[in-house]
């Protein structure tokens, strides 16, 4: 690693924000890697504390300033993973580099630790990952475990240094449907780093044209129970069909997912709750359910919909609404 990030004039890097895949990829490959951990923020800053990125020879994963300073970091990490010693930085204010200044005045504080491909902490954490179940990453930069406790996103001592990060499982989309605006929905979400699913009952047999995670041709009540469904999921009915949305929509409501809506009229929408209710769903699940979902006035064309239900996705299964 010489410090230079390859693609740094198009920083995409910059759109993933779990680096778990990096780190899984590193491993497997036995690369060594170096984490970098923005533990403390002073004033405005793009990303808040918690946020993380991987250097990986050349390739970076992840961004803290949107280019002010990833070019410097990936140098400190080029030297890192040469040692082995880990390193403390701070940019903006009261930072020892005048000459790297953060345009949105505050300050940034982070830590660099190298990891090895055969780590036993990085093993852990990949496996709760795979097994979808939170954890807690803890390291004073040298020293690092994983234990499956909960906690706030990041947690932090000074004297010494020593700091705990959650992990939660992947964001997770089933979308089940195969017309434009559930198409267009699992684009979106895929896009959007959602590990996403396309659901679509009898469908053809050759996979979307688009990346996703899984492709399942069977019924949403059964590619629910093969998924399973935690809070990190949720499920988007979209077949238009109500003997597949209601049951999908049911499934996902008793597995408490974090989000579950249906696509169709608000007309409809009493005799789905019946339905719904008649099926044995609660006063609780039912209000739980999202009918006629997303954010109005966005327009009706299958992106502007689509654009609206994955934002009001993305608002329900907001990490930093959880657990503080």
């Amino acid at each position: 690693m010489d410090g230079q990030i390859d693609n740094a004039d198009w920083p995409l890097f910059g759109w993933v924000d779990d680096v778990r895949p990096a780190l899984a990829q590193a491993s497997d490959a036995g690369r060594p890697v170096v984490l970098a951990t923005l533990y403390r923020v002073e004033g405005s800053a793009p990303r808040g504390p918690g946020a993380q990125m991987v250097f990986d020879g050349s390739a970076a994963s992840g961004y803290f300033s949107g280019d002010c300073i990833e070019g410097d970091v990936a140098s400190h990490a080029a030297r890192v993973l040469t040692d082995g010693e880990p390193r403390h930085l701070h940019y903006g204010a009261g930072s020892p580099w005048i000459d790297i200044r953060l345009r949105c005045g505050g300050a940034l504080h982070i830590l660099l630790e190298r990891i090895l491909p055969d780590d036993e902490a990085l093993h852990e954490l990949l496996r709760h990952a795979a097994e979808r179940r939170s954890c807690q990453w803890h390291s004073d930069g040298t020293m690092r475990r994983v234990s499956a406790q909960d906690g706030a996103l990041l947690t932090l001592t000074d004297q010494p240094f020593y700091l705990a990060r959650r992990y939660d499982p992947p964001r997770r989309l089933i979308v089940s449907g195969g017309d434009p605006g559930a198409l267009a929905a699992a684009r979106l979400g895929a896009l959007a780093q959602f590990e996403t699913y396309l659901v679509r009952p009898d469908g053809p047999s050759s996979p979307p044209p688009f990346p996703v995670a899984g492709y399942l041709r069977e019924a949403p009540t059964q590619a629910l129970e093969s998924l399973g469904v935690d809070r990190w999921t949720a499920y988007l009915g979209a077949t238009h069909e109500d003997h597949h949305d209601l049951g999908g929509c049911l499934a996902a409501l008793r597995g408490s997912a974090g989000y579950v809506g249906m696509i169709g009229a608000k007309s409809r929408a009493a005799g789905r709750l019946a339905a719904l209710e008649a099926a044995g769903a609660t006063r609780e699940e039912l209000d739980a359910l999202h009918l006629s979902p997303g954010i109005t006035g966005l327009g009706k064309s299958p992106w502007e919909v689509a654009t609206g239900v994955v934002a009001e996705i993305m608002q329900a299964l907001n990490p930093a609404k959880e657990r503080a």
